[in-house]
């Protein structure tokens, strides 16, 4: 039968109906969004002939995702988190805007509320057998002047691969190894932490079902998550991979970069990594905004009860 299906007037008539274009009421904008994203799925069944089962056992698998928390790993894991950053990248090269330190993935485990501190701070609250992270770098503005009044957020795994407030074992520390650091008054920062490790995607999940039937990996390269804000700039959203992990240029969520993937200086127990942040002048206060994505939102000052 094919997709030619999908064209002909009953069907079309149905994505009309769907869409709510026999409707005077509702947004515009909504309707032809959601006509063409039912369209797309309507071709995908007849282009591949999906059977009846097959369509419900997709809707099973998205409720299962989504009642376990893993909505926020197979978005990167598809590749729709990364498509997003390039195609910003492309909107601000046709806006004639370029330069600053690539943007990439945020992922699903940002944790409002970290607390505040001065630069140069000690992120690991739990004790961890793996060596020590020292990072050093320059917050510096488009025309090179030095960014003196900011946070940088920094939020990365333990050396299990676990986060804190998302760690199966409930054993760390509220906002381990999260802090908002505050810029330097020379427009440095400063931090050091118990090295993070890779990790993969939970076993038996709905992200590892997936990239097994795909023949693909769920494995992420030691990374640290960074936001970086300062008034008058672009909020910046990125990470650094470490340059010499094995699954460095391999990263499961697409979130290497070039530019992001410097080699830790390692020496005994420590590993040392330079990295300047470049940022963009901000063109209004939209810019300096988060976006809106639904982040857990935990208040440092009250005790913690970590998520089952």
């Amino acid at each position: 039968m094919g997709t030619s299906f999908v064209e002909t007037p009953e069907i079309q008539n149905l994505l009309d109906r769907v869409a709510g274009l026999d409707c005077d009421g509702g947004n515009a904008r909504m309707k032809g969004i959601v006509r063409d994203l039912i369209q797309s799925c309507m071709t995908v069944i007849a282009r591949y002939d999906v059977s009846e089962d097959e369509v419900w056992n997709a809707v099973n698998f998205l409720q299962g995702a989504a009642g376990a928390g893993e909505l926020g790993l197979l978005m990167p894991g598809v590749g729709l988190e990364h498509f997003i950053d390039l195609y910003m990248d492309a909107k601000d090269a046709e806006a004639g805007k370029s330069g600053g330190t690539p943007r990439t993935i945020e992922g699903p485990l940002y944790v409002e509320g970290a607390p505040i501190v001065e630069s140069g701070a000690y992120l690991t609250d739990d004790a961890d057998d793996t060596d020590t992270l020292y990072m050093t770098g320059r917050i510096i503005g488009p025309d090179g002047e030095a960014v003196t009044d900011g946070l940088v957020h920094v939020w990365h795994a333990d050396s299990h691969g676990f986060y804190s407030h998302f760690d199966p074992t409930h054993e760390q520390t509220p906002f381990n190894n999260r802090r908002r650091l505050k810029i330097a008054a020379d427009g440095t920062y400063a931090f050091s932490s118990k090295m993070p490790n890779g990790y993969s995607v939970p076993p038996g999940g709905a992200s590892d079902t997936l990239m097994k039937a795909l023949g693909r990996h769920g494995n992420r390269p030691a990374h640290v998550h960074f936001f970086i804000e300062a008034p008058g700039y672009r909020r910046l959203t990125t990470q650094i991979n470490f340059g010499d992990d094995p699954f460095a240029a391999d990263d499961f969520a697409f979130g290497t970069r070039e530019g992001l993937l410097p080699v830790p200086n390692r020496q005994g127990d420590s590993a040392h990594i330079a990295f300047d942040f470049h940022l963009q002048r901000a063109d209004d206060e939209g810019d300096e905004a988060f976006s809106t994505r639904k982040r857990l939102v935990v208040d440092a000052d009250e005790p913690v009860t970590e998520p089952a």
